[in-house]
Parts: C-alpha cells; structure tokens; sequence
C-alpha cells in the first residue's frame, strides 16, 4: 500500500467530494450554489418574519409551516460551510467528530421535515374534515406537544447509529461520496461489524419515513372522500386548494430522498456525479422549494409579502 494511502485511512481526516471529473470548473458551480444558498436562508427567514410579525397568521397551519421553514434554514446551515468550502477551493478535508455531528444534524433533521409534514397532513385533514372541532382539537398546548414530539423523535432516535460512528474502524481510503457527511457513506468505509447500524438504520427509514408517508397518503385519502361529498364544484375546489401547498412540499420532499436511498444500495455503477447530483438535490431542494410553494400558494403569505416589499420600494 502506498504512503500516503496508509496515512489517509490512519488519520481521522475525511475528504470530501466535489463534482467528479468536473473539478476545474467548480468555480463556476460555486455560483449557482452559493445564490440557491442565499435563497435558501432568504426564503425561510422571510417566512418566518412573516408568520412572526402577521397575527392573521398566528395559527396552527402557520405555526406548522414556520416549523418546517426553520428546519429547512437549520438544513441549509449544516451543509453551507463544506458545500461552498468545496466549490471555493477553501478545504475538501473534515475531521471524524465534524463528520459525525454533520450526519447527526442531516439525517436529524431529515426526520424531523417528515414529521412536520406529518402534522401538517393531520391539521389539513381536521380542517376539512372534522371543521366545527378544528379549535379544540388543534389548541396552542396539543401543538406544542406535537412539536416537541417530533424534536424528540429525530434527536434521539438516531443517537445510537451516529454514537458508534465514532467506534469504528475505517479502513478504506477515507474519500466521502457527497460535499457532506451521511451515514451510509461512513459505513461504506468502515472495517467494523455495521450489521447494527445498517439493521436499525433501515428500522428507523420504515418507523420513521416510511409510515409518516403512509399516515399522510391515508390522512389524503380521508379528505379526497369528505371532499367528494360536498355536492357544490366550488367547494371541492376551495377545499382541495388549502391542500395543494402541502402535496407540493411532500413531494418536494420525498421524491429527492427516494432517489437518493435508491441510488445508495442500486446505483453502484453510476457514474460518482450522479451519486453528488442526488445528494444535493436532497439537501438543497426542499429548503428552496418549500418558501417559494407557500409563498405562491398562500393567499396570506403572499399578499403579506406583496405588502412588505411595497413598503421597502
């Protein structure tokens, strides 16, 4: 074994990757990156203001959406400093405890997005469904609780699998596939027995993702037939337009992290791009897509916004 090849896999440093076979041009990509970035804390901290300073908006459904947009400016800041580290020429090197706390962070808060979206589905389906009961079934303190739920569910669930990151062996050269850390890239590396990492981690993916998709489908399903009840056209249509911003967000949401779970364990003959490509499409595309869908489909966000900007001009 070369030199430099037994002291990568001995130290604790990871390389991150940048864009394979692309790397002279990865000034230029850093452009790109660097204003979806922008949009993204943009975006999610205007949503957050608005929601903060428009008491029309003081809401369950509203309180929900500011969850999910601090999650997604929380996603943006775990990722920021490689990503853009990368593409600026800055480092492509990260410790092992980084490296950890990265995917803690990631996979964290990938979790908890699902869980949002979860009790955002619950509060469409009382809206439309059970209407006169909506204040009392969706009270500040039962909110509160849901939120505190979800927090727990994401911090602590994932503490066992990332903890015995920091015990393994690695003994494979120590180049990461993506511009930041996941799990199922440092167990690629690992010597270790990974068995129970890699068993609880697909526990986790179908006690976590894959139910919450199912309870959301089901909770459609409920209100698609209270919807197909109503006689008048109109009312099916202004029913079913509250829901639409949130049909855009799961699907913003689960579509990127479909493709990148499927890529992982199927898409080993890929080309490395395709693997980068993914990854930051998981990352970046809901925390920039999810301020532009509720601010274009909410009529309250919108006209708040519209209103905010006048003032600025």
């Amino acid at each position: 074994m070369p030199a430099s090849s037994a002291s990568s896999i001995n130290s604790s440093i990871f390389i991150l990757t940048g864009f394979p076979g692309l790397d002279q041009y990865s000034p230029w990509f850093s452009i790109p990156f660097s204003s979806i970035y922008a949009m993204v804390f943009v975006g999610n901290c205007l949503v957050l203001h608005v929601i903060q300073t428009e008491p029309s908006l003081h809401q369950p459904m509203f309180y929900f959406l500011a969850m999910l947009a601090f999650t997604d400016l929380c996603m943006g800041l775990s990722t920021v400093h490689t990503v853009l580290g990368i593409l600026w020429g800055i480092s492509q090197e990260i410790s092992l405890d980084a490296c950890i706390a990265q995917a803690y962070f990631v996979h964290g808060l990938s979790s908890t997005e699902s869980g949002v979206l979860l009790v955002m589905a619950f509060d469409r389906f009382t809206a439309i469904c059970n209407p006169l009961r909506y204040t009392s079934i969706l009270t500040n303190r039962r909110i509160i609780n849901f939120m505190v739920a979800i927090v727990m569910r994401s911090s602590v669930s994932i503490l066992p699998v990332i903890i015995r990151l920091k015990f393994f062996h690695y003994c494979h050269p120590h180049v990461l596939s993506h511009s930041f850390c996941l799990h199922q890239d440092l167990l690629r590396l690992a010597c270790s027995d990974i068995r129970f990492n890699s068993l609880y981690a697909l526990i986790l993916v179908i006690f976590v993702l894959l139910i919450d998709a199912v309870l959301i489908l089901i909770s459609y399903v409920f209100i698609l037939y209270t919807v197909l009840a109503v006689a008048s056209w109109e009312e099916r249509l202004k029913s079913l337009q509250t829901c639409v911003s949130h049909i855009s967000a799961v699907l913003v949401f689960y579509i990127p992290i479909i493709g990148l779970t499927m890529v992982h364990p199927f898409g080993k003959h890929y080309s490395p791009l395709v693997h980068v490509l993914m990854g930051n499409i998981y990352i970046l595309f809901p925390p920039l897509m999810n301020p532009i869908i509720y601010s274009v489909k909410t009529q309250q966000i919108r006209s708040r916004v519209k209103k905010w900007f006048s003032l600025k001009i």
